[in-house]
C-alpha cells in the first residue's frame, strides 16, 4: 500500500500500455484499465510490470467507471497518478456520419471527465496531491478531415486539461495533456497507404513516433515536472508546434 499507484486507461495496448510499461519502471504499481476485447493484451502488459493489476471498464457507462474506482480503492487504496489515454476513433466525414457514431465518440470525453471526478474525489484531493495526464493529439488543434468527433474529442481534453488545471488553483495537483503527433499503433496501421505516405509527408522527422517516446514524456510528468500545470506537450515530430 506504501508504493505509489498509477491508473492508465486504454493501458494494454498503444500508447496507454507505452504508458504502463514506463510508469512501471519508474516503480509505480500500474492499474491497467481495459475492455473485454482487449483482455489479452492487457494481461501481456500485468504480465511484464510484475506489481500490476487489472480494471475492466467500459469509459462510457458512468455505472462501471463507479465500480471501477470501488475496485481501485480495494486493490490499492491509492491513486497517485491517473492517465486518461483510452481512445477510439471513428472516422467519417461529416456527410456519411451517423449521429450514433458521433454521439459513440463524444461518450469518451465525458467518461475522461467523470473518471477524473471520481479519483479526485476519492484519492487525490483528500491528500492534496496527485497528477492528471490526459492524452490528446496533434489533430484537436490541426484538424484532420474525416476525423471530426475524434478531433473534437481530443481538443475537448486539451480544455479540459487547462481549465481542471486552475480549477485546483492551490492545490498539489497538477494536471497536463500530451499531445502525440501520427504514432505508430494499431490505429495508424489501419490507415490507407495513400493516407499514411501522405502523412508521413507532412513530418519533418519524416517518420512516425513510437509509442514509448509518449511514454517517455508522461513518466516525466509524473515523477519529475513538478512546476509543469495547465499545458499541453506536443510530441509530434515537428508537424505543429503549439
Amino acid at each position: 500500500m506504501d508504493k505509489p499507484v498509477a491508473i492508465v486507461t486504454g493501458g494494454g495496448t498503444g500508447i496507454g500500455a507505452a504508458c504502463s510499461r514506463a510508469l512501471a519502471k519508474e516503480g509505480f504499481r500500474v492499474g491497467i484499465n481495459y475492455i473485454p476485447v482487449m483482455e489479452e493484451p492487457s494481461k501481456a502488459v500485468l504480465a511484464e510490470t510484475k506489481e500490476g493489476f487489472l480494471i475492466e471498464a467500459d469509459l462510457t457507462n458512468p455505472e462501471q467507471i463507479d465500480k471501477m474506482v470501488n475496485e481501485i480503492k480495494e486493490a490499492a487504496g491509492r491513486v497517485d497518478v491517473l492517465v486518461n489515454s483510452a481512445g477510439i476513433s471513428i472516422n467519417s466525414d461529416i456527410n456519411s456520419m451517423k449521429i450514433e457514431e458521433f454521439d459513440r465518440q463524444r461518450e469518451l470525453v465525458r467518461g475522461a471527465w467523470y473518471l477524473t471526478k471520481k479519483i479526485l474525489r476519492q484519492f487525490m484531493i483528500r491528500k492534496n496531491t496527485g497528477r492528471i495526464i490526459n492524452i490528446s493529439s496533434v489533430v484537436g488543434h490541426t484538424g484532420n478531415p474525416g476525423q471530426i468527433p475524434y478531433t473534437m474529442e481530443k481538443a475537448a481534453l486539451d480544455a479540459f486539461t487547462k481549465s481542471l488545471s486552475k480549477e485546483l488553483w492551490g492545490r498539489n495537483i497538477l494536471v497536463n495533456s500530451v499531445a502525440p503527433g501520427f504514432i505508430d499503433t494499431p490505429m495508424t496501421k489501419e490507415l490507407p497507404d495513400h493516407v499514411r505516405e501522405k502523412m508521413m509527408s507532412n513530418i519533418p522527422l519524416a517518420r512516425l513516433g513510437q509509442p514509448e517516446e509518449i511514454a517517455d514524456v508522461v513518466a516525466f510528468l509524473a515523477t519529475r515536472a513538478n512546476y509543469i500545470t495547465g499545458t499541453v506537450i506536443h510530441v509530434n515530430g515537428g508537424i505543429y508546434g503549439g
